[in-house]
């Protein structure tokens, strides 16, 4: 599958139902040794006024993606394991 053909789909955590954001968005974090994806940056959409807001990125490790479906991207990921950076 290719990335493009995933940019419409919601990304959810299975953990808390919380909606991260559209992988269209997001952006890939790819290993240079080895060519593989380790991780998906999302940026952080939690307030409404995206103006009023600091920028930040999270950081969603590839192996929490539990299933690619039509619609959206199940992922697993307790909040302990989230990775955020403030840009």
């Amino acid at each position: 599958m290719r990335f493009s053909s995933m940019s419409g789909k919601e990304i959810v955590n299975l953990c808390d139902g919380s909606r991260l954001g559209i992988i269209g968005d997001s952006d890939l974090l790819v290993d240079e040794k080895t060519g593989k994806i380790v991780a998906l940056l999302i940026p952080d959409q939690k307030n409404v006024f995206n103006f009023l807001s600091t920028n930040s990125i999270l950081e969603i490790p590839w192996n929490a993606i539990k299933k690619i479906g039509n619609d959206m991207i199940i992922i697993e990921l307790e909040d302990n394991d989230k990775r955020k950076y403030s840009l």
